[in-house]
């Protein structure tokens, strides 16, 4: 399938164009004796810590370029969405830094900080049964108080704003052999994947996403955007139920392939987060190392991989379930 790739210009005007709305967010060298005995002392891991970015993920990239394109009589009506949490909370902060309101809604399972992170930022949030009930209550707000409509992964402007995640990655760590990017609904590694694959073509763009949330691996199986039946993972900032035509277009276009990883995986990736790299990390952050760790040691051993941390708004009993109930298995 395939759809149209943001060029580097636009990457880079994007880039600008975003400001000091978002943070250029570092990017760390892990080097340690334990990292030399699990990957070998010739590989070297450079993590994107975007879960240092304003809303605790990357998700205010796309959601600002996105609000940025409305005009004025369009934006005064305010946005919405839907999410269970880092998405809401990123259209909450975009909204507040493009001067317009939000009203988001989410599902009554939402862990209760995300919800409050949200609230604290004024957005306002609309609580129901489940996700499907979720989709229906934004499309009733869109239809009935004219507000935008803010998708969590789909669409060019999106992508264009995860992209200059890329663009900054590249630029402060050039020369990666592989860069690992964890996958929900795929907006993330489609816009990175755009951005490295013009920056750094010899370079390999690997995605990674939850066996229990595992709707690309099998869209690109069957060769076209696909559902998959529930979503069980405890990585719910990955936990998309289906792909979609334009992101699923350019991961097509701009991914060398797409691995999984057990929830399990990334519970243990997120204690060595803490452990070795001082973060305490939701699981979808955790999900790049657990790649490294897992599926992709050996292919990675000896290489210059690049791993994205693409946020962590959890609060510490979640991240205790987690981490105190992994296994060394």
């Amino acid at each position: 399938m395939r759809v149209s790739v943001p060029t580097l210009d636009e990457i880079r005007a994007a880039r600008t164009q975003l400001g000091d709305r978002v943070k250029t967010t570092p990017t760390t060298f892990w080097s340690s004796h334990v990292k030399n005995e699990l990957l070998g002392d010739q590989t070297e891991v450079y993590l994107k810590l975007e879960l240092l970015q304003y809303a605790g993920s990357f998700k205010p990239r796309g959601a600002l370029l996105v609000m940025d394109s409305l005009d004025k009589v369009a934006l005064a009506q305010g946005v919405t969405a839907v999410s269970a949490g880092n998405h809401a909370i990123a259209v909450g902060y975009a909204a507040k830094a493009c001067g317009t309101t939000a009203k988001v809604v989410m599902p009554k399972t939402a862990n209760p900080y995300r919800v409050e992170a949200c609230r604290r930022q004024g957005t306002e949030v609309v609580l129901v049964d489940d996700v499907a009930k979720a989709f229906d209550e934004v499309e009733r707000i869109r239809s009935e108080e004219g507000r935008f409509f803010v998708h969590p992964f789909e669409g060019p402007l999106t992508a264009l704003g995860t992209a200059t995640v890329g663009l900054e990655m590249c630029e402060q760590a050039p020369d990666l052999d592989v860069v690992i990017v964890p996958i929900g609904g795929g907006g993330l590694a489609a816009g990175i994947g755009s951005a490295v694959k013009q920056m750094l073509p010899n370079a390999k763009v690997i995605g990674v996403e939850p066996e229990g949330a595992n709707s690309m691996s099998l869209s690109l199986k069957k060769g076209g955007p696909e559902s998959i039946e529930a979503v069980n993972t405890i990585a719910d900032s990955l936990g998309a139920p289906f792909a979609l035509p334009y992101s699923f277009g350019l991961v097509q276009q701009t991914l060398d392939k797409v691995v999984t990883v057990t929830d399990n995986q990334m519970a243990q990736a997120m204690c060595l987060s803490f452990e070795e790299l001082k973060l305490a990390v939701e699981p979808a952050a955790a999900a790049a190392l657990a790649a490294l760790l897992g599926p992709l040691h050996d292919e990675c051993k000896g290489k210059r991989v690049g791993l994205v941390a693409c946020g962590s708004n959890i609060d510490l009993a979640t991240w205790l379930s987690y981490t105190t109930s992994t296994t060394t298995a």
